[in-house]
């Protein structure tokens, strides 16, 4: 139950824009810093994660399928073993 709940919770993250959540980050960073023992206050300090999980999990992501791309266009550049690749001209 508290694994499926975690798992609902993830799959409605994952729907949110990045952008949009930017948007909100400095708000929540400095209701984070005004400590006081709310649950308004502990809301804050999960929703600023949440934003920041979801930034760092786009850069990874982001990141991987740069280099990913960057490794399948070197290996089409690569000439073929059978052909030289300098050739000789008279």
């Amino acid at each position: 139950m508290f694994e499926k709940s975690l798992d609902h919770i993830a799959e409605r993250i994952l729907t949110l824009d990045e952008a949009s959540l930017n948007s909100l980050w400095e708000k929540y960073k400095d209701r984070m810093e005004q400590f006081d023992t709310s649950k308004e206050w502990e809301k804050a300090v999960i929703v600023f994660f949440i934003i920041n999980a979801v930034r760092v999990k786009n850069k990874i992501f982001n990141e991987n399928i740069g280099q990913s791309n960057i490794d399948k266009h070197a290996v089409s550049r690569k000439p073929a073993r059978d052909i030289p690749y300098l050739k000789r001209i008279k």
